[in-house]
């Protein structure tokens, strides 16, 4: 790879990194060519990005952007790693598991993960990212809260309005 391909996918990465809150680093190692098409296509369908890089490229990438933010992550930079990039930060997590229980594997393994600046670093995370919340269903939740005092003072007053029209004699 010559010096002006590597800058080329050092400024791609940047770009992804820049345009995305959300990626995961996994070590797709022992996974075969067969393996990695299924999981690329499960990725495509769920709409997250998987890009196969070096980790010097990614590296680099993620210091020229910001250091100190990023830093946590350098560590999860060794091996064969893909990265998976979304909009919706448990996405990757689900397809990760979901790719596991199909191939009934360990792999792939998921190194770190960032969300929206919070660094999540080891496996073992992998079940405590599933069942992350997104914005929309945070902002369901909280709709959902701010109706339920609302609707039962109006099932009180329609209760209420029934029973005094039961209750009134008829003429």
């Amino acid at each position: 790879m010559t010096k002006e391909q590597k800058n080329e996918v050092i400024e791609i990465l940047k770009g992804k990194f820049s345009q995305y809150n959300n990626f995961y680093i996994t070590d797709t190692e022992s996974l075969s060519v067969e393996q990695v098409g299924k999981l690329r296509r499960e990725c495509f369908d769920k709409n997250v990005e998987m890009k196969v890089a070096k980790n010097t490229l990614i590296k680099k990438a993620l210091e020229s952007l910001d250091v100190e933010r990023y830093s946590g992550v350098f560590d999860a930079l060794n091996n064969v790693t893909a990265l998976l990039f979304s909009e919706n930060p448990k996405e990757p997590a689900l397809i990760i598991s979901s790719f596991r229980k199909k191939s009934n594997g360990e792999k792939p393994v998921l190194k770190a993960a960032f969300i929206n600046g919070d660094i999540y670093t080891g496996d073992n995370q992998l079940v405590n990212l599933t069942k992350i919340k997104t914005k929309n269903e945070l902002i369901g939740e909280v709709i959902g809260l701010l109706q339920s005092p609302a609707k039962r003072v109006i099932a009180a007053l329609l209760h209420n309005a029934e029973s005094k029209t039961e209750a009134a004699p008829a003429e």
